[in-house]
């Protein structure tokens, strides 16, 4: 029963891969037809929606019986107890290195566009923002911190 069930799964993804290059072709064709008149914004349409859901289709059909590999089972490991992390002070600067990123980038946008688009660089700073005050609030909550920064030479290759 289940050799049919694959068969089905990659029928439909060839019809899906031929139905997204179709559709890709379509969005070329209407692309040619793209004008600033009503027939022209409707073809822009069109374009930008069959371009979509072309590559949409493309991609599930390149990509949809993809599975990933069964875990394989492994011995449980007897639970240890863990020693409290010791957070560095890179954490510290990082975090505040974002935050002053930010605050630098909004503040040049509030006095430049104003404060509408300051609000609009706020929601797209936000996951850096987020990122920043984790890191910061990360080492300040930290039982055990180490106040010592190690600057390492980076690696690169060997040079006579």
């Amino acid at each position: 029963m289940e050799p049919k069930v694959q068969n089905g799964a990659r029928s439909l993804r060839w019809l899906a891969l031929a139905g997204g290059i179709g559709l890709i072709a379509l969005a070329f064709a209407a692309a040619t037809h793209v004008a600033d008149t009503r027939e022209g914004l409707i073809a822009e349409v069109v374009t930008l929606f069959a371009a979509l859901a072309g590559i949409s289709l493309v991609l599930y059909g390149i990509f949809g019986g993809a599975r990933p590999a069964a875990p394989r089972a492994s011995p449980p490991t007897p639970a240890r107890a863990s020693a409290p992390d010791v957070r560095s002070v890179r954490d510290l600067i990082t975090g505040g290195a974002g935050l002053a990123v930010a605050v630098v980038l909004l503040s040049g946008l509030a006095a430049s566009a104003g404060i509408q688009w300051a609000g609009l660089g706020i929601v797209l700073l936000l996951p850096m923002i987020a990122g920043s005050v984790y890191l910061c609030v990360r080492f300040i909550r930290a039982p055990l911190r180490s106040w010592k920064l190690e600057l390492k030479k980076p690696r690169g290759p060997a040079q006579p």
